[in-house]
C-alpha cells in the first residue's frame, strides 16, 4: 500500500534531554500543528531534524533518538553543529529568508553556506529515498529544502513529489540577484506540483523559471523536457475547532481557575472599563515590522491624545535565531523603542505598552486572544500570518478588530479585516481610531465572514486540497504514458527498424537534432551528429531527409559533404543528394517588402528579437526576448500579419519562440509526402507545430514522434534532442 512522506526542516516533535533521559514533546507551530491530522490519520512518515545536533546526543542514545521518532511515525536526520551553522543559520536564514522577504541589505552570499545547505539538502533526500517504495506521494516543505526535490527525482525518476513553499517567493527583479537562482529553480522543479500560499508568490516563480530557465510558461504549467510540472495556489487555514474550543473552555473557567496572566488582564479591564488592548504578537524578525508598529504607535498617541490611559499595547514578541545579528540588532531597536515610548507616555496609574520577550504555552496565547479588544499586525512581508486567522477564530462573541498589513498572505483572503500599508504611519493611527470607534454590530458582521470563511477552509482542507491535486498531476502524468518511446516500444522500433526491406528517416533540425541557439547560426551540427547522419545515410537500403525551416543556403553549407535529402524552408527547396537545389513549389516573394517594416517595427519596439530572411520567407526571432513581453508581442505580431496577409495565399507558423510567414501551399506534410513510396518502414521526428503537418500527412504505420511533451498528432515522444540522437545512433547499430 502506498504511503505518504513528509519531509521538512524539523520533525513535528521535540526530543530533549533531561537527566540522561530523552523527553519527547508535540512541536507547536503552523506546519506541525497543521499537518498533525493528516499526519496521523493517514499512512505516513515524517522526516526531519529532530532539534539536537550529534554533538549533543551521547552516543549511546543515538538509536534510542531514532527509535523515539519511529514510535511517533517519524524518521529523525542527525545534523551536527556545522551542518546546522551553514544549511540553517547560514544559507536558510541568512541568505533565502531576507532574500525571498525583500531585506537584500540582510542577504549574504557565502559559498561555505550554499556547499554545506546542497550536503544537507542531499542528506534529507537520501532519508526519504530509503524510505521510498514506488507509488508513495511525497511532500517537501519550505525554503530549507529547496534542492531535494530535484535530489530525489535524480535516483527515483518517477516518483511522485510536491513542494510547499511557506514563505513569500520575490519578484524575479529580487530572485536574479541569487548567485545560485539556476541551481535553486533546477532543485525546485524536481517537484510535479508546487505550491504558493498566494497567486502573486505563484506568478513571481513562474516568471523566474521563464526569464532565467527559459522554459515554456502556459498559465501555471511549465513544459520541462519530460514532465509538465504544475504551480498553484493553496492558502494555508488553522485548525479552526482548536481555537475556537479553546476560547470556549476559555471563557467557562471561573476567576479562581484563570491563569496569572489573565488575572492581570481582568484587573486592567476592571480598574479602566473603557479602556481597550491592542494584542501585538510575532517572533522577533526583522520581516514583522514590529519596529514600524512601535512608531506607528507613537504617532498614534501624539496624533489623538484623547485616547492616552485609554488604550494599552499587549506585545508579545517570541524569541526567534537569537544568535544572528540582525535579530541581536532588532532585539536592541525594540527594547529601545519600548522604553522610550513608555518614558514618553507612562502616567503613574498607566503604561502604554506591555512588552513580553519570550515563548508563551497555548493557555496563555487565548487568554492574549480573547481579552484584547484589537490584533494590530503589520508585517512588512509575510508567507501567510496565521495569528490573524487564530485571533480571528477565537472571537466567539464575533466581536473584535483584526488590523492587517497588506504584506501578510492573509490579507487576501480577510478583507473584512482594515487593511493597512505597514509603512504608512498615519494610516495606522487613523485606522486604530476607526477601530476604536467601529460599532459592535460592524465588528460582527465582519468577523462573522471571516470566520466562516476559516472554519470551511481549515488546514486538513489545505493538506487535503494539495495532496488531490498532487495525485492529479499521476493521473496528468499517465496521459502522456500512452506515447512516451519507454523501453518496450524502444525494441519494438529497434526491430522494426532491423527487419525493414526499404526505410525512409524524416529529421526536423532545430529543436530535435540539435539544441537551439540564441543566434540560428551558432547551431551548427558537431561532429558526432554528422558521424551519426552518415553512418545511417551509408546503411542500405536506407534513405536519410533533413526537413527543416532554415534558408537552404545553411543548410546546404552545413550538410554539404553529407551523402542525404535536404529540404529547407519547410518544403520550398529541396536538394537531392549532392544535387543543386530545386523549387518544389511554385511561390512568390512579391509580398515581402509590403511585409517586412511591419515586422521590423516590433524589432524596433521588442528588444532581443531580430529578422532572418529566406528566399520566400520571413521568420521573426524573439528566443532572447524578455519571455513575457516576447509572448505579448507574439500574439500581437501574429494578429497583424493574419489580417494583413488574408486572401493573398500566405499563412504565419508559430514555431518554438519564432513566427513564420510563408505561403500557404507550401509545408512539411506535402514535401514529405512526395518523398513516399513503397517504405516498409517510415520515421519522422520533430519538435514544433511545423512538424504536426508531417506527422498528419504520413501514413498510421509510420513511426513519428515528437520531441518533448506537447500537444501532437505524433504517436510518440522522447524527451531532448540527446534522446533523439541515442534513437538514431541505435538505428547505426541495427541496420
Amino acid at each position: 500500500m502506498s504511503k505518504t512522506i513528509i519531509i521538512s526542516n524539523r520533525l513535528p516533535l521535540q526530543i530533549n534531554l533531561q537527566n540522561e533521559k530523552l523527553e519527547v514533546t508535540p512541536s507547536v507551530g503552523g506546519l506541525a500543528t497543521g499537518l498533525k491530522s493528516f499526519h496521523k490519520e493517514g499512512d505516513s512518515i515524517w522526516i526531519g531534524w529532530s532539534g539536537m545536533t550529534v554533538e549533543e546526543i551521547p552516543e549511546h542514545l543515538l538509536d534510542d533518538v531514532k527509535s523515539k521518532a519511529r514510535e511517533e511515525d517519524c524518521v529523525a536526520v542527525n545534523l551536527t553543529e556545522d551542518e546546522i551553522e551553514g544549511f540553517y543559520y547560514g544559507f536558510s536564514n541568512r541568505t533565502i529568508w531576507p532574500l525571498f522577504h525583500y531585506f537584500m541589505e540582510f542577504t549574504e552570499s557565502d559559498d561555505w553556506y550554499w556547499e554545506t545547505y546542497k550536503q544537507v539538502n542531499q542528506k534529507y533526500a537520501d532519508e526519504v529515498l530509503k524510505h521510498y517504495q514506488e507509488g508513495d506521494h511525497i511532500w517537501v516543505h519550505d525554503y530549507q529544502l529547496l534542492l531535494v526535490p530535484k535530489m530525489i527525482r535524480e535516483q527515483a525518476p518517477d516518483a511522485i513529489i510536491g513542494f510547499f513553499n511557506h514563505i513569500p517567493f520575490p519578484s524575479y527583479e529580487v530572485f536574479r540577484t541569487l548567485p545560485w537562482r539556476d541551481e535553486v529553480l533546477e532543485g525546485v522543479l524536481g517537484a510535479d506540483l508546487i505550491g504558493f500560499h498566494t497567486y502573486d508568490y505563484e506568478r513571481h516563480f513562474l516568471s523566474s523559471v521563464s526569464r532565467i530557465l527559459r522554459h515554456q510558461v502556459d498559465f501555471n504549467e511549465i513544459t520541462l523536457p519530460d514532465r509538465i510540472v504544475k504551480v498553484d495556489s493553496f492558502p494555508m487555514g488553522i485548525d479552526y475547532e482548536k481555537f475556537e474550543k479553546a476560547a470556549l473552555d476559555h471563557f467557562e473557567k471561573t476567576s479562581e481557575n484563570h491563569s496569572e496572566l489573565q488575572q492581570r488582564l481582568d484587573h486592567h479591564l476592571k480598574a479602566t472599563p473603557d479602556a481597550k488592548l491592542i494584542l501585538s504578537l510575532d517572533r522577533l524578525d526583522y520581516t514583522k515590522g514590529i519596529a514600524n508598529r512601535l512608531r506607528a504607535f507613537e504617532y498614534f498617541l501624539d496624533k489623538y491624545p484623547e485616547f492616552i490611559e485609554k488604550v494599552r499595547l499587549v506585545m508579545l514578541a517570541v524569541p526567534s535565531r537569537s544568535n544572528v545579528p540582525q535579530y541581536q540588532r532588532l532585539k536592541r531597536e525594540i527594547d529601545e523603542l519600548v522604553g522610550r515610548i513608555n518614558g514618553k507616555f507612562s502616567t503613574v496609574s498607566w503604561t502604554p505598552i506591555w512588552y513580553f520577550y519570550r515563548s508563551m504555552p497555548f493557555e496563555n496565547l487565548i487568554d492574549l486572544y480573547t481579552s484584547c479588544d484589537i490584533a494590530l499586525l503589520t508585517p512588512i512581508r509575510d508567507g501567510m500570518n496565521l495569528v490573524a486567522k487564530e485571533y480571528v477564530a477565537t472571537r466567539t462573541n464575533h466581536t473584535g478588530v483584526l488590523i492587517l498589513s497588506e504584506m501578510a498572505g492573509a490579507a487576501h483572503e480577510m478583507n473584512e479585516a482594515l487593511i493597512i500599508n505597514p509603512n504608512n504611519f498615519d494610516q495606522i493611527a487613523s485606522t486604530l481610531k476607526q477601530a476604536f470607534e467601529m460599532p459592535e454590530e460592524e465588528q460582527i458582521s465582519r468577523n462573522k465572514m471571516i470566520q466562516k470563511r476559516l472554519k470551511r477552509y481549515s488546514v486538513e482542507k489545505w493538506a487535503q486540497d494539495f495532496m488531490k491535486a498532487l495525485r492529479n498531476t499521476e493521473d496528468n502524468r499517465q496521459a502522456f504514458e500512452a506515447i512516451r518511446i519507454n523501453s518496450k516500444v524502444y525494441d519494438d522500433l529497434l526491430e522494426t527498424y532491423k527487419n525493414a526491406k526499404s526505410r525512409i528517416l524524416f529529421l526536423d533540425y532545430d529543436g530535435t537534432l540539435v539544441n537551439f541557439a540564441d543566434k540560428p547560426e551558432n547551431a551548427q551540427p558537431d561532429e558526432e551528429l554528422i558521424t551519426i547522419i552518415k553512418k545511417l545515410a551509408n546503411q542500405e537500403n536506407t534513405e536519410v531527409i533533413l526537413i527543416s525551416g532554415r534558408d537552404k543556403d545553411t543548410l546546404g553549407r552545413w550538410w554539404e559533404d553529407t551523402p542525404i535529402d535536404l529540404i529547407s524552408e519547410h518544403g520550398t527547396w529541396v536538394r537531392e543528394k549532392r544535387a543543386d537545389w530545386v523549387l518544389s513549389e511554385n511561390v512568390k516573394n512579391d509580398w515581402m517588402e509590403a511585409v517586412r517594416p511591419v515586422i521590423e517595427n516590433f524589432v524596433d519596439r521588442t528588444p532581443g528579437t531580430f529578422i532572418e530572411e529566406k528566399n520566400y520567407s520571413l521568420a521573426w526571432h524573439y528566443r532572447k526576448a524578455d519571455p513575457e513581453l516576447g509572448e505579448i508581442r507574439a500574439n500581437e505580431l501574429s494578429n497583424v500579419l493574419k489580417e494583413l496577409i488574408s486572401n493573398h495565399g500566405l499563412s504565419v507558423l508559430n514555431g518554438n519562440k519564432v513566427l513564420e510567414i510563408k505561403s500557404s501551399g507550401v509545408n512539411k506534410g506535402k514535401a514529405s509526402n512526395k518523398k513516399l513510396r513503397d517504405q516498409d518502414f517510415i520515421f519522422a521526428i520533430g519538435d514544433d507545430w511545423t512538424d504536426e503537418y508531417m506527422f498528419k500527412e504520413l501514413p498510421e504505420k509510420a513511426y513519428t514522434v515528437k520531441v518533448g511533451i506537447k500537444q501532437t498528432s505524433a504517436r510518440y515522444y522522447v524527451e531532448d534532442t540527446k534522446k533523439v540522437r541515442t534513437i538514431l545512433q541505435a538505428f547505426t547499430e541495427n541496420g
